[in-house]
């Protein structure tokens, strides 16, 4: 321990491509959509998070709403930087202090990321004062999260579906034994809803809409015992140019996001195909958990279970899984150091 160590705050951060969460002190000071809103004049930052979120698909030509990260890396450098260091600045505990606090970080990166994107993530949490910045890989932080001993010789099957991938992966002792990271995640299945809107009924809807419909009607499969109610969506129609609003169903949305889902599918099937014969005998045992907001699609679950006759579990708040995992792991540091890449 140095003589420093009162000026170093350790803050767990999950850098996602739809939200951002922040861990400082066991608690999860900072949820919020990973969007910044600039200026195009002055090419200042005016808003990030809930604040920018608002003003997407909403702005004047002045005004542009960016989301720095694209499947899962960063894809503006500069905003996302900017973005963290905001977020940073609006934790509560650390508004307080007169001098600016050195930080020890932990951050999720998706486990197909390539050594220029890993870069891309240190970089930017050095610049805003990262003394020590370790990273960790989402599926392991997830199963930490859910509360599964990964350091145990068992294997465990983690399915993580956030915004912009999702990542599947088997682990046993500590480290992933195989993995695939598929670009098709909950931003897709917002695309899909759209582009079915469109095609099925002449309906131009933006993407918040979409993302509305996805969380309050969306659907994995079409038999679902506890079925939402029809939605009244508006937009714009695509013959007349007029706003109007038309009702749809889950069974719509089901069809629209068929094929997407149809594609995670094969990834998990292609997982189970790679794992070798003792971990898929403990697979067997354990199931399969789900983390992520996407896994919150009604009956995805279920659908899952069918393709590959196992029992699939969703982690509870799956949400924040991700970012809980990072949090224990920025705890026990000593303990998870196999975990963390430095």
């Amino acid at each position: 321990m140095g003589f420093f160590d009162f000026l170093t705050e350790e803050i767990a951060i999950d850098l996602g491509t739809a939200n951002t969460l922040i861990i400082h002190n066991d608690k999860v000071v900072v949820d919020a959509p990973s969007i910044v809103a600039r200026d195009r004049m002055s090419n200042k930052i005016i808003a990030v998070g809930r604040e920018a979120a608002r003003m997407q698909g909403k702005t004047h030509e002045n005004i542009k709403t960016i989301r720095p990260l694209k499947d899962g890396v960063i894809a503006d450098f500069d905003a996302s930087e900017k973005m963290i260091s905001m977020f940073i600045k609006d934790i509560p505990a650390l508004k307080k202090k007169w001098l600016t606090p050195s930080l020890r970080m932990v951050i999720c990166i998706p486990s197909g990321i390539t050594e220029v994107e890993m870069r891309a993530v240190k970089e930017s949490a050095e610049r805003v004062n990262g003394k020590e910045v370790y990273l960790i890989h989402e599926p392991m932080a997830a199963a930490i999260g859910i509360g599964v001993d990964i350091m145990q010789p068992k294997g465990n099957m983690i399915v993580d579906i956030g915004g912009g991938t999702t990542e599947i992966a088997v682990l046993a002792l500590g480290g992933i034994v195989c993995d695939k990271s598929v670009k098709i995640a909950g931003d897709v299945f917002t695309n899909d809803i759209v582009y079915y809107m469109r095609t099925q009924h002449n309906l131009y809807v933006g993407e918040r809409t979409a993302e509305k419909i996805k969380i309050q009607i969306g659907a994995a499969t079409e038999d679902l015992e506890l079925p939402p109610d029809e939605m009244a969506v508006q937009g714009r129609d695509l013959l007349t140019g007029k706003p109007k609003q038309v009702q749809t169903s889950y069974r719509e949305i089901a069809k629209a996001l068929d094929k997407s889902i149809l594609r995670i599918e094969d990834a998990v099937m292609e997982t189970l195909s790679q794992t070798p014969p003792e971990l898929a005998a403990d697979i067997y045992n354990t199931g399969i958990y789900l983390a992520g907001g996407g896994s919150m699609l009604r009956g995805l679950d279920k659908r899952l279970s069918q393709k590959t006759d196992l029992p699939v579990y969703i982690a509870e708040d799956p949400l924040r899984a991700v970012v809980r995992g990072t949090g224990i792991c920025l705890k026990n540091l000593a303990k998870y150091k196999s975990v963390l890449i430095k």
